[in-house]
Order: C-alpha cells, then sequence, then structure tokens
C-alpha cells in the first residue's frame, strides 16, 4: 500500500478531493499536493488541506526544476494535474501542450528517478471526434440514444469501450493526453515504472468549480441556484446531447482499490465513467436541476455546434467493472443534489466563482 502520495493538480478538484479522501481514510499517509493554482477557486482548497495536515506545494508540472527528485520521497504520484479543457486547445495550444505533454514527461522523469509508481488520470477525449460523431443515434423526445445498429467497433448500447478506434483527430487537448498514455507506456516498459491509466468521462460532484468547457453540471445547478442564463448549444439546439456523468466519491473509491491492488491492474488503460445508467441530456439536466432548485432560468437555444463537441459520449466500463467490482453507486439525481447543498453551504465563497 501506498504511505507517501505526491497529488500532481492537487488543489483542482479531483485532486483536492483525492487528498482529503485518502487523508481521512489513511491519516498516517504523508499527502503532498502540487499545484499552480491557476484555475480560479483552486485556491479555496488551500484551508481545507492545513486544517487535515495535508502538505501543500505552489509549482507547476511544466517547470522540470519544480519536480526535482531530490525534493520528493514519495513511493504513488498520482497525476491529476492536466489542462482539462478541449476548448482551451483551440484558444492557447501552447499552454495545453506544455502542461499536458511537457508536464507529462517531467512527471515520467520523476517517477523514474525516484521509482515511483504512477496514476494517470487520462480522458474518454482520447477518442476521435469525427469518429464519435458517426455513431448512430437514435432521436427520442428529451436525448439522443445510442442506436442498436453499429458498424464501429467498441461502441454498443453500454457506451464507448477500450476497443474504440484511436485513428484521427481528437482536439489537442485529447492527442495531448493520448501521447502521455504512450510515453507512459514506454516509460513503464523501458525504466520498469508501475502505472495505470484511467480514461475518465465527466466527474461531477461538490467542490468542482463548473465552467462551461469542463464541469457542465456544476454550472448548470450553478446556473439554477444563482438565476443566471444558460445555453443550448448545437445539434438543434434542443439539449438533447448526452453525457454520463460520475460523482466524485465513486471515482475516490475505484482510486482506493487501485492504490491497494496496483501490482494487478499495473499496465491497464481504462475507461472509467457513470455508464449508461448515469447518463443525462443537458434538457433532461435542466428539469432535475428546476426540481431540486425550485427554479426556473431562461435558457437560449443556439443551433450551430461549438468546435470539437460531440452529441453523445457514455463510457462503457464494463472492463474496469470485471475487473475489481468495482461500479458507480451514486445516480444523477442525487449527486446533483450533493452539488446543490454544496453550493447552499459554502454560498458566501462559491458565489465570485460560480455566478
Amino acid at each position: 500500500m501506498a504511505e507517501k502520495v505526491l497529488i500532481l493538480g492537487g488543489a483542482g478538484f479531483v485532486g483536492s478531493s483525492l487528498a482529503i479522501h485518502l487523508k481521512k481514510h489513511h491519516f498516517q499517509w504523508q499527502i503532498i499536493c502540487f499545484d499552480n493554482l491557476r484555475r480560479r477557486g483552486s485556491e479555496l482548497n488551500l484551508p481545507r488541506f492545513k486544517n487535515l495536515g495535508i502538505e501543500f506545494i505552489h509549482g507547476d508540472i511544466r517547470s522540470a526544476s519544480d519536480l526535482d527528485p531530490g525534493s520528493f520521497d514519495v513511493d504513488t504520484i498520482i497525476d491529476c494535474s492536466a489542462e482539462p479543457s478541449v476548448l482551451a486547445g483551440f484558444n492557447s495550444p501552447q499552454y495545453v501542450l506544455q502542461t499536458n505533454l511537457v508536464g507529462t514527461i517531467n512527471v515520467l522523469e520523476l517517477a523514474r528517478q525516484i521509482q515511483a509508481r504512477l496514476l494517470f488520470l487520462s480522458t474518454s477525449r482520447v477518442y476521435p471526434i469525427e469518429t464519435l460523431k458517426s455513431i448512430n443515434l437514435v432521436e427520442l423526445p428529451t436525448r439522443f440514444n445510442i442506436a442498436t445498429e453499429q458498424t464501429i467497433p467498441g461502441v454498443s448500447n453500454l457506451g464507448i469501450a477500450e476497443e474504440f478506434p484511436l485513428q484521427s483527430y481528437r482536439s489537442l487537448y485529447g492527442t495531448t493526453k493520448l501521447a502521455s498514455e504512450m510515453l507512459i507506456e514506454e516509460y513503464r516498459q523501458a525504466y520498469n515504472i508501475q502505472a495505470i491509466v484511467n480514461r475518465c468521462g465527466v466527474i461531477t460532484g461538490p467542490w468542482q468549480m463548473g465552467k462551461v468547457d469542463q464541469g457542465v453540471f456544476v454550472l448548470w445547478l450553478a446556473a439554477h441556484y444563482f438565476e443566471k442564463s444558460l445555453s443550448y448549444i448545437g445539434y438543434g439546439g434542443t439539449g438533447k446531447q448526452v453525457r454520463d456523468l460520475l460523482h466524485i466519491e465513486d471515482l475516490l473509491r475505484l482510486i482506493d482499490y487501485q492504490l491497494e491492488y496496483f501490482s494487478e491492474l499495473n499496465g491497464d488503460v481504462l475507461n472509467v465513467g457513470g455508464g449508461v445508467d448515469n447518463s443525462l441530456s443537458l434538457l433532461e439536466t435542466t428539469k432535475l436541476c428546476e426540481a431540486i432548485t425550485g427554479k426556473s432560468i431562461a435558457i437560449a437555444s443556439e443551433e450551430t455546434a461549438r468546435q470539437g463537441d460531440i452529441p453523445i459520449y457514455i463510457t462503457d466500463s464494463s472492463k474496469i467493472i470485471s475487473k475489481t467490482g468495482w461500479k458507480p453507486m451514486i445516480n444523477p439525481e442525487q449527486t446533483l443534489r450533493d452539488i446543490y447543498h454544496w453550493i447552499l453551504e459554502y454560498e458566501t465563497i462559491l458565489k465570485p466563482v460560480l455566478s
């Protein structure tokens, strides 16, 4: 089992949730969070770390000197540090490339030199955009569904499996994450570094500072709560596009398991998401947000999709479920309720960030 854990991107949503979860469950462990605090709202996690005795280092994975092997005596590195926005790849490619690609090289070099094992959070965005767009869909009253008849491997009514073809473009963000996966495999073979890759779909829950391009379910609930306007963008502007969502607590349970059985899962690349039972369209999300907050807001309609967008993504996590017995436990309504109660409790500090 891990005893000294370095969490990169440790003040972000997943990193901070993981740090706090691990410290509460293993109070004797040394947990170090490393973050450049670039994302708005990440600074709100620093007092939470202090209260629990979690060490914080302000640094940037783009800088090799910030990851000097002499400064880190850890046995496990968990990398949650990416620039997670598809849109950022179109607007600021240099930052995405430096953080997600050069950053991974620096992280792997650290792992190699201190012989630490690496748990890497990748993304469903490694799957190519045009291929995802060409999945056969059925339009229902409130959502798109994956049709029964498909010609693409790795697609079924359960969603997208690891066998989905990787040939074609996928956004700069997706490419940096796929390239990182490939580098990890090379380092695993060349330097005997233990590594696990989780290709995560949409993860959400309390303490996510939701934005349009990352954290859409928090954004949607917060917009209802603070009565801000929203838009259905693309695919006819009706809000029928679908994503599955995974409550952060469900991800943390999986990572607990992976840390305990690391060597058995070493080398695995695994799709991790809420799956078809935990999927929502934007329209369905609106209805839930209205019911939970008791408020309805104006939602505009734009027919043209944004660059890099897709009508549906649902994670098929069958591989990890059959390997570990893990499966998501928290349904979308409960997830949105948890987000609501979090905003209610911390409204004063969250309002500047979320509204």
